[in-house]
C-alpha cells in the first residue's frame, strides 16, 4: 500500500510532463501506476469546453419572454470527469460522468433555468479480453457505435471546434447522450479495426406523440438496436483501448482509413396513417467514411487533416428533427422547434459532411495554428417548401484552432453560417461566432 501511494503521488508530481496529440509536456496524463511496469494502473482525465457566443437568432426567438433578434451568452459545452483501469491485461473498467450544454437559461437540474446541472454517467461499461486483441467482449453503458467514426468521436480531440450532431443519429432519443446500455465486441484483425453491438432502446417520446405520414419514435420500443463499424487502417495503427476516435493528430501520426457501419432497430419508429391506422417504420441507417490524417513537412511540422463521410438515414416517412446545441433562446413566437439556432440536423435522408485542416508551420514557441473548413449538405424528405419540393439543409464553418499545448490547452474561434427555417420557401442565413476555451488533464 506504501509503494502505491508513493507512486500515486509521483504521478500527481509528474502530471505536467506528459504528451499527447502534438504536446511536448503531455503523456500518460494523471496516470498512477499500480505496480513498477505500469501495466497495472488507473488514470485521471477532466475537461472543460467553455463557449462565449454570439448568435443570430432565428425569426421570432424568444429569451425569458423578451423577443431577440441577436445574443451573446456564456455556456459550458462540456464539462466531464472520466476514469479508467487495468489491474490485469486481461480486463478495462470505464467510469465517465458530467455535463453538458449549461447556460444561464437551460440545462439545470429541474428543467426551468441554468442552475445546479444535474452530474449523469455517460460511460460505465467493462471489457474482457478474450482472444488477444482480436476479440474483447464488454457491457455497460457504452460508447462502442456503429454507423460512422464521428460516431465514435472523442471530445478531446476535435479539429473543428464541435461535431455536426447528425453524426450522432439517435442523440438523446434512443440512447442517453450517444450511449447505450448493451454488450458490444471490439478486436483488431490485422488492418481491420471493428465494433459490434447489440443495444437496449431507452424509453422515448413519453408523450405518445403521433403525426400523419411523419414518423416519429416509438414509444413502445421493446426491439434491440445492432450496429456496427468497420475500419480498415492503410497505415499506422490506431489504438482501440477506447471508444473514442482522435479528430486530429496534429503530425503525429500517419493515418489513412476507409471505414464504413450500420445501425438497424426494428420497429424504432411509428406514424400515422392518411387513413388513421397505426403503423411502423425501422431505424435503418448506414454510412461510409474516409478519413486522412499525415505529416506533410517534418521540419517545418506542418500536417494535413481531412474527413468525409456519407449518411444515409431511414427514420420512417417524413421524420426530421430540429436541434440547436447550447441554444441560446428559450422560445419562439412563430415555430418552438426553431428557436435561437435550430435547424434540420438529423431525420430520413441523406447527408454529406465534410472537413478539411492545415497545421502551419511550427512559427511559435507558445502556440501552434490550424486553421480549418467545414461543411454538411443534407436533403431530408420531412424539410419541404409550400410546394412539396424538398428543400437542402446547408452549414458551413471556418475556424482556426490556437494550441497552447496541444489539445491539452487550446482556444479554438469559429464562424458558422447556417439556415433559418422558419419560412422554407424563402430561406435566410443567420450566423454565429463562437470562441471556446477548452484544457483537459
Amino acid at each position: 500500500m506504501k509503494k502505491i501511494l508513493l507512486s500515486a503521488l509521483a504521478s500527481l508530481a509528474i502530471c505536467s510532463f506528459s504528451y499527447s496529440q502534438g504536446s511536448a509536456n503531455y503523456s500518460g496524463g494523471l496516470k498512477v501506476k499500480l505496480n513498477e511496469d505500469g501495466s497495472k494502473y488507473f488514470r485521471l482525465i477532466t475537461w472543460h469546453q467553455v463557449w462565449a457566443r454570439y448568435n443570430q437568432n432565428n425569426e421570432g426567438s424568444t429569451r425569458l419572454g423578451e423577443k431577440q433578434d441577436q445574443t451573446f451568452d456564456v455556456g459550458l459545452r462540456r464539462s466531464r470527469f472520466l476514469m479508467f483501469s487495468q489491474i490485469s491485461d486481461r480486463f478495462l473498467i470505464v467510469t465517465h460522468f458530467g455535463i453538458n450544454n449549461q447556460n444561464a437559461i437551460s440545462g439545470g437540474y429541474l428543467g426551468t433555468d441554468g442552475k445546479k446541472p444535474q452530474l449523469y454517467m455517460h460511460d460505465a461499461w467493462v471489457d474482457y479480453k478474450v482472444f488477444g486483441d482480436k476479440l474483447h467482449i464488454g457491457t455497460g453503458l457504452h460508447y462502442w457505435n456503429g454507423l460512422s467514426r464521428m460516431t465514435n468521436a472523442s471530445t478531446l480531440n476535435f479539429m473543428t471546434y464541435d461535431a455536426p450532431i447528425s453524426n450522432w443519429s439517435t442523440i438523446e432519443a434512443t440512447d442517453q447522450f450517444a450511449r447505450h446500455l448493451g454488450i458490444f465486441l471490439k478486436g483488431k484483425l490485422g488492418k481491420l479495426d471493428y465494433r459490434l453491438a447489440m443495444n437496449d432502446a431507452f424509453k422515448t417520446n413519453t408523450s405518445q406523440a403521433i403525426a400523419v405520414e411523419r414518423s416519429n419514435y416509438n414509444p413502445a420500443n421493446n426491439n434491440k438496436i445492432y450496429t456496427g463499424y468497420f475500419m480498415y487502417q492503410f497505415k499506422d495503427q490506431e489504438s482501440n483501448l477506447l471508444p473514442y476516435a482522435v479528430g486530429t493528430y496534429l503530425g503525429t501520426k500517419k493515418i489513412f482509413n476507409v471505414g464504413a457501419g450500420f445501425h438497424y432497430n426494428n420497429d424504432g419508429m411509428w406514424y400515422q396513417t392518411a387513413s388513421s391506422d397505426t403503423s411502423y417504420a425501422d431505424i435503418a441507417l448506414f454510412s461510409a467514411d474516409v478519413f486522412l490524417d499525415l505529416p506533410l513537412n517534418e521540419e517545418k511540422k506542418t500536417a494535413l487533416t481531412a474527413y468525409l463521410a456519407y449518411y444515409n438515414y431511414d427514420f420512417g416517412p417524413n421524420n426530421v428533427r430540429n436541434i440547436g446545441i447550447l441554444n441560446p433562446s428559450d422560445g419562439s413566437t412563430i415555430n418552438s422547434s426553431l428557436r435561437g439556432n435550430a435547424y434540420p440536423v438529423l431525420g430520413t435522408g441523406q447527408i454529406v459532411y465534410s472537413q478539411l485542416g492545415y497545421l502551419l508551420p511550427d512559427f511559435s514557441e507558445k502556440v501552434r495554428v490550424q486553421p480549418y473548413a467545414a461543411s454538411s449538405y443534407s436533403m431530408f424528405e420531412g424539410v419541404q417548401d409550400s410546394n412539396g419540393d424538398e428543400v437542402p439543409v446547408s452549414v458551413f464553418d471556418v475556424g482556426a484552432n490556437f494550441y497552447i499545448d496541444g489539445h491539452n490547452s487550446k482556444l479554438t474561434l469559429n464562424y458558422r453560417s447556417r439556415p433559418d427555417f422558419t419560412n422554407p420557401n424563402d430561406l435566410e442565413r443567420r450566423s454565429e461566432i463562437t470562441f471556446q476555451a477548452m484544457i483537459y488533464l
